[in-house]
């Protein structure tokens, strides 16, 4: 799969987050994203050419300015690698992005499941059991994401700042005032 974010919205509002989501990369420079809804409801697909983690970084910054053009967005996740849904195939990929998690670091184990019999704990203990490393829920130093979609589940080993939780930054920057 080609998408390299996720988004959360309304399920009554999918159009137009979309539509967000579109002109907000468009307005970070990306030059051709793409947006499309999932078979989902509230899950919509993006596909930046900038790195995903520094677009949603971007996107953070961008808000600030423009908050009300992150009025129909929840969330936006990062998705570095895609596999097929399979245990087997999760902890693979997270043992392949695992260099990037320092020794000592902290990490936390963040799991989203949609249209899967899998339960979180088959999920969670072989993906936690990859790391020697601390676990810290609250303050990790990274995160592993793992997104499951059915048939397909995005991974990804990202730093806690690479999650982007639109409506809880936007309401602490309009009501701070």
């Amino acid at each position: 799969m080609e998408y390299n974010l996720l988004a959360t919205t309304d399920k009554i509002t999918m159009g137009a987050a979309c539509s967000q989501l579109w002109m907000n990369l468009r307005a970070l420079g990306d030059p051709e994203p793409k947006v499309n809804k999932t078979r989902i409801r509230g899950i919509i697909w993006g596909q930046t050419t900038l790195d995903p983690v520094e677009a949603i970084r971007g996107l953070r910054e961008h808000m600030k300015e423009e908050p009300d053009r992150y009025d129909k967005l929840y969330r936006v996740l990062p998705v570095l690698n895609w596999v097929n849904t399979s245990i087997d195939d999760i902890v693979a990929e997270v043992e392949n992005q695992k260099p990037r998690v320092g020794e000592g670091d902290k990490f936390r184990v963040t799991l989203e499941k949609r249209r899967t019999e899998l339960r979180s704990l088959e999920v969670i203990e072989p993906v936690a059991a990859v790391f020697d490393n601390p676990v810290d829920l609250e303050n990790p130093d990274w995160v592993v994401l793992v997104e499951i979609m059915g048939d397909k589940t995005g991974v990804s080993i990202v730093p806690d700042d690479a999650l982007f939780q639109v409506q809880i930054e936007r309401a602490k920057l309009i009501f701070s005032d």
